[in-house]
């Protein structure tokens, strides 16, 4: 018998219509907002177990997003049969499942039935299957729907799938379910009052998981105000646990401390105190809380919400091997959401900590998490599905190519796939784990060597991170928790008991007598495992340490670790704007345990390239763990493809004028094929830096295969190898001297050289070797005229003209009224067009007659 409180749920009276949607298309989409028992009472009603909403009886599984739910909710709807949990309601967790053979409504995590999809595609017994809070986005939600579309396609179209949404926007949903019904529920809604309580002085904006601590310090004033405002317990959303055991340390601690409970509620929070913030409460309380409390759970008595307006999203860098938790602006969405939890039993208030103008910039909904998160347990999952590409699931959204191209590399080096992308039975192994397969790999692979307990409690630190506050030796804080009896311990037991049951082998193995490993020994060698691209050796006597993927890391100020030579890096991020990573958690490591766990990243090859800090080109033999240089010694005889290769690096580096000779012969030869290109274009070459560097093949050839070193490049004849880039085939490099030509002869006799360095060709010549030149010729086929450059008898421009018939008219008297009183023994004839040009002085006695 349903408890009547259960029968008074909003969403009752819309459950007749979706059990027609299932009977007729046997999939819907249920829109309903938080508090109208879409959790609970639907699941009960689809088992029909609820008096007065007819239906079949069904065996439904309910999937939730986090832990916390699935307990929460299971506990609720076993409340509302007047039931313990473990009767007609249970539910599965990872590491603890509370079900018996009367359970007909189970509620577990989405990756738990990510896990039985695999195990038995067709979930023989499964009448029925929920997927909750599908609007959050997680990625096991997408993929276990897209598997079960898979399932209802081709093994049991008679299975039931409802997507259960707390938000209007299900018309993608409706599409995945093949034009599913949407059946809409109207929740009971209070009034929200919105106030906006900017901070009241500029902060930080979010660095990685790092957050200002004037904002958390204005979120605990916020709490206060709203304390002090208005009546009814607060609800506080903080983007993490870290912040939220900040902000509780300013509302508990001191003068400012506040009459009220402060709870924390968050997946780490133990279970008394879940308890605690999803119960009525006898006093006045404060749950200060994560995105767990968006939509999924409901916490009685809350009439006021505070807001700080972040969430927390994944971010992988592929290149350097690092993913974690980045603090962004919540969305829209979710501030709505977040919002609507204050007039869910009457109306409320909530406090924004942001300016009212901020929403213009955050984005409606949140990111998938298919677009963001490291997508290799995903890939192993689509392998072990058999669509390795996952082109043939119907997902929301697809997964980013580069993504899961960096997936699939790390699944082949850890034998998981195929080259062909097939799972092995190696790569099955791994995905029943349930756990990420870096940390699968390092179970199986670890437990022969150190011992499945050892391998077993390591890896159980590594898939649920220790709290902070216990330091980054992970030896000394796995020595810690395995005395230690909080409920993080507690939990890392049951994850310790859950993980010795995938291994084979009996007893403890190596190291349980004394012989084998130390403790030390034994983590560095697990951590290693699962993170080979991590393990870093440091670059001097106290660090920085380059790691196997190419990124320097750094440890933290007053380290235990510094010091150590090696290390096995288990957790780290790189803090935005940062170069480096920040090594969080590590273990000391030596050379031999980074050689085996690392193997995959060995290599042994000759390295030649060009080392601008010696100007010079090496060659040497490298024994190298990714990229950390272990071994190197030089190489007498190098590969000549390699070797030309770096000298034409060199070249770009440092340029082809620095490590070219360029004799005069060669720079005008250069400088007139420039002109002819950007005067003429094609056949004529392009003679730029970069376009030689291009075709070095083309000009530089032989010389450059049969050279060495820098030496050899300084003994190009550059002038000669120019000559290769003429335009020969079509005969138009025999026009070069008529083109371009080197030198000119003027009316004295001279043979003048032109110079090509600027835009304009310029021809520098003395003023009498001119005379009776009215025009200089034109370059280019007549396309550019001569700049002149009139030369006094001392060599020093005296004027520059492109029309010398008018210098002469108009020019030539100011130049000559100058000039003729300093270099009498010069002619400065009145009529310079008639003169008889020379380069030559007056005979001796003659001056000039005056003018």
């Amino acid at each position: 018998m349903l408890r009547s409180v259960g029968l008074e749920l909003p969403v009752r009276t819309c459950v007749p219509a979706l059990q027609r949607a299932l009977a007729e298309q046997g999939a819907a989409v249920l829109a309903a907002p938080p508090g109208t028992g879409k959790t609970t009472l639907v699941p009960l009603a689809l088992a029909g177990l609820v008096d007065g909403l007819p239906g079949p009886a069904r065996r439904v599984l309910v999937a939730e997003p986090r832990r916390l739910a699935v307990r929460a909710a299971a506990r609720r709807m076993a409340w509302l049969l007047g039931e313990r949990v473990g009767e007609r309601v249970g539910f599965t967790v990872r590491g603890e499942r509370r079900a018996g053979p009367r359970t007909v409504v189970e509620v577990v995590t989405t990756g738990v039935l990510l896990q039985r999809l695999q195990r038995d595609p067709e979930l023989a017994g499964v009448d029925a299957v929920v997927l909750d809070e599908c609007h959050e986005r997680h990625l096991d939600a997408d993929t276990a729907l897209a598997f079960l579309l898979d399932v209802r396609a081709v093994l049991r179209p008679e299975l039931r799938v409802v997507c259960a949404s707390a938000t209007s926007d299900t018309a993608a949903w409706a599409e995945l379910l093949g034009g599913a019904p949407v059946v809409a529920a109207e929740g009971v809604s209070y009034p929200v009052e919105v106030v906006w309580a900017p901070p009241p002085r500029p902060v930080r904006p979010p660095q990685g998981t790092r957050c200002d601590p004037a904002l958390l310090e204005h979120v605990a004033a916020t709490v206060r105000r709203a304390l002090a405002e208005r009546t009814g317990d607060v609800l506080c959303f903080l983007p993490g646990v870290g912040e939220i055991a900040r902000v509780a340390g300013q509302l508990t601690g001191g003068p400012a401390a506040v009459d009220a409970e402060v709870l924390q509620l968050h997946g780490q929070a133990a279970q008394s105190v879940q308890d605690a913030a999803l119960a009525p409460g006898e006093r006045r309380r404060v749950i200060l809380a994560t995105s767990v409390a968006e939509s999924s759970l409901t916490v009685p008595g809350v009439r006021l919400v505070v807001d700080a307006g972040l969430a927390r999203e994944p971010r992988t860098d592929h290149a350097r091997g690092l993913s974690g938790l980045v603090t962004v602006r919540a969305s829209l969405a979710a501030g709505r959401q977040r919002a609507g939890r204050a007039g869910r039993e009457a109306p409320g208030t909530v406090y924004r900590c942001w300016a009212e103008v901020e929403d213009a910039r955050a984005a409606r909904f949140p990111t998938p998490e298919i677009a963001l998160a490291d997508l290799t347990a995903f890939a192993l999952h689509a392998a072990c599905w058999g669509d390795p590409d996952a082109a043939g699931l119907a997902l929301p959204d697809p997964p980013p190519a580069g993504a899961m191209a960096a997936a699939r590399a790390v699944l082949l080096a850890l034998g998981a796939v195929d080259p062909d992308g097939r799972a092995t039975d190696r790569g099955r192994a791994i995905a029943r784990t349930g756990l990420h397969p870096r940390l699968a790999r390092a179970l199986l692979d670890g437990a022969a060597r150190v011992g499945p307990r050892r391998a077993a409690e390591l890896v159980a630190l590594l898939s649920e991170e220790p709290p902070r506050a216990l330091g980054d030796d992970l030896v000394e804080v796995w020595r810690t928790v395995r005395r230690a009896e909080d409920p993080y311990a507690r939990r890392w037991r049951d994850e310790v008991r859950r993980l010795r049951g995938h291994l084979d082998a009996p007893g403890d193995g190596p190291g349980a007598d004394g012989s084998g490993p130390s403790d030390r020994e034994a983590a560095g060698l697990v951590v290693a495992l699962a993170h080979p691209e991590r393990i870093a050796r440091a670059r001097g006597p106290q660090g920085p340490y380059l790691m196997a993927s190419g990124t320097a890391a750094d440890l933290g100020t007053g380290s235990r670790l510094s010091g150590v030579e090696w290390l096995a890096v288990a957790v780290a991020d790189r803090p935005a704007g940062s170069p480096s990573a920040r090594v969080q958690r590590a273990v000391p490591l030596d050379e031999p345990t980074a050689r085996q766990a690392g193997a995959t990243l060995l290599t042994d090859r000759e390295e030649v390239h060009w080392s601008v800090r010696d100007g010079e080109l090496t060659a040497r033999r490298v024994t190298a763990l990714g990229a950390i240089e272990l071994d190197a010694a030089a190489l007498a005889d190098p590969d000549p493809d390699l070797v030309r290769a770096a000298l034409v690096d060199g070249l770009t580096r440092e340029g082809v004028g620095t490590l070219l000779r360029w004799p005069a012969a060669a720079t005008g030869l250069r400088e007139r094929l420039a002109f002819l290109h950007r005067t003429l274009g094609d056949p004529w070459p392009d003679v730029s830096d970069e376009a030689l560097l291009d075709a070095a093949g083309a000009w530089l050839e032989p010389e450059l295969s049969r050279a060495r070193r820098r030496a050899d490049l300084a003994r190009i004849d550059t002038a000669a190898a120019l000559q290769r880039l003429l335009p020969w085939a079509g005969g138009d490099a025999g026009r070069l001297d008529e083109l371009a030509p080197e030198r000119i002869t003027v009316p004295s006799g001279s043979r003048i050289r032109v110079d090509y360095a600027d835009d304009r060709p310029v021809l520098a010549v003395k003023l009498q070797e001119l005379f009776g030149w009215d025009t200089a010729p034109a370059l280019a086929g007549g396309r550019v005229p001569l700049t002149v450059h009139l030369l006094s008898p001392a060599g020093r421009p005296a004027a520059v003209t492109g029309d010398l018939a008018r210098f002469w008219r108009e020019g030539y008297k100011a130049v000559r009224a100058d000039l003729r009183g300093r270099y009498p023994r010069h002619p400065w004839p009145e009529d310079p067009t008639t003169a008889t040009p020379t380069r030559h002085t007056n005979p001796r006695g003659r001056t000039n007659a005056p003018g």
